[in-house]
């Protein structure tokens, strides 16, 4: 029974030790863990303890009190469920085993998150320089992770997925993952987070190998400043690349005649259109021109023949005389006589003729005439 005791406490142990996460900090130096808890887990205490066994693992901070001692200090954001622990001023006799754990009454505690701190004299095998980095919503961000062991590279959020290879995605996001070494010859991991969005803001964790190191990205929104200046960068022409002069790059040969030619056919054909359009838009003016003077003459020669019939019809030489005449055809109704000009009915016409001025009345005649 003891036996089988001693194999289970050792499994749950090296089970333990297998989810340490393994950090590596130069003497002298500062760092901040970031330990994610539950949703039930909010109002609870939580505490930094320092030792390998629960009964070796002394308090160092608490949420409650105290939430700093020394050179370490203790802080809990309840709305993201995250609470950090930074350390500075680190030496030697800081390398040791540290756990996050949440406090609960009347029952065991519960262990978040266990680290390996390892203070170092020298230049630690993984490191950043700065574990806060701060994006703007739209844009990019690149994080270098400076590294002198070996072992698979991984990009990985806290408490999600993770990116390794050379390119994947993190909620959305493009992740790219680049291995180079900078200018003192230290091999640098870049990883680059592109089309940032607000939900990006997290803790993430660059990974080399066995050892890990926390970074927390903050992303914030465009203010109007970035986004005039963003739109006016879309909007300006791309100043084209000249040709490296390397001295070990094969020169490019380019078909300068080809591309002249088709500048020039380009050029004619523009020139062609311009001229096109330019006629189309005399033809158009010239003809809109002719109907209106058409049109203008057309009504000045209606008017004009208009008051031709109207000065006929009414107006008059003031000294021309006018003649008014009367005519009355009356049927004789008397007995019928002998008349000495063989006629069938004898008719009796009444004529008065009046001759008028204008203007005055110089004479009347009248003449009747019998038939």
């Amino acid at each position: 029974m003891a036996l089988h005791l001693s194999l289970l406490l050792l499994l749950l142990i090296f089970d333990r030790l297998s989810a340490v996460r393994h950090v590596s900090v130069q003497t002298g130096g500062s760092i901040t863990f970031p330990c994610h808890y539950d949703l039930n887990h909010i109002n609870h205490v939580k505490y930094w303890c320092k030792g390998l066994g629960w009964d070796v693992c002394l308090y160092v901070v608490r949420t409650d009190h105290p939430k700093s001692s020394g050179k370490t200090s203790i802080s809990d954001d309840i709305n993201k469920r995250i609470f950090t622990v930074t350390m500075t001023d680190l030496t030697s006799w800081d390398s040791n085993t540290y756990r996050c754990v949440v406090e609960i009454n009347r029952g065991p505690d519960i262990m978040i998150q266990w680290f390996y701190l390892s203070v170092t004299p020298g230049t630690p095998e993984l490191y950043v320089e700065q574990q806060e980095v701060t994006g703007v919503e739209g844009r990019s961000i690149t994080v270098c992770c400076y590294y002198s062991n070996s072992g698979d590279m991984k990009w990985c959020r806290m408490g999600g997925n993770c990116v390794s290879g050379f390119s994947g995605t993190l909620n959305g996001t493009s992740v790219t993952l680049t291995r180079t070494s900078d200018a003192n010859n230290r091999k640098v991991l870049t990883v680059t987070m592109s089309g940032l969005k607000m939900e990006n803001t997290d803790w993430y964790w660059c990974r080399v190998g066995e050892l890990e190191m926390p970074v927390h990205i903050t992303v914030s929104q465009q203010t109007a400043t970035q986004r005039t200046s963003k739109m006016t960068s879309t909007t300006q022409d791309p100043t084209p690349q000249q040709p490296s002069a390397s001295p070990t790059a094969e020169p490019v040969q380019t078909d300068n005649t080809s591309q002249g030619a088709e500048g020039n056919m380009e050029e004619v054909h523009q020139r062609s259109v311009k001229v096109l359009l330019i006629s189309l838009g005399m033809l158009v003016v010239v003809t809109a021109g002719i109907l209106v003077t058409w049109k203008m003459w057309r009504r000045h020669k209606d008017n004009k023949a208009k008051d031709q019939i109207t000065n006929n019809s009414v107006s008059a030489d003031p000294e021309q005389d006018i003649t008014y005449s009367t005519v009355t055809h009356t049927r004789e109704t008397a007995p019928q006589q002998q008349d000495p000009f063989p006629e069938a009915d004898d008719d009796v016409t009444y004529s008065t003729v009046s001759l008028q001025h204008k203007t005055q009345l110089k004479g009347q005649t009248k003449v009747k005439l019998f038939y």
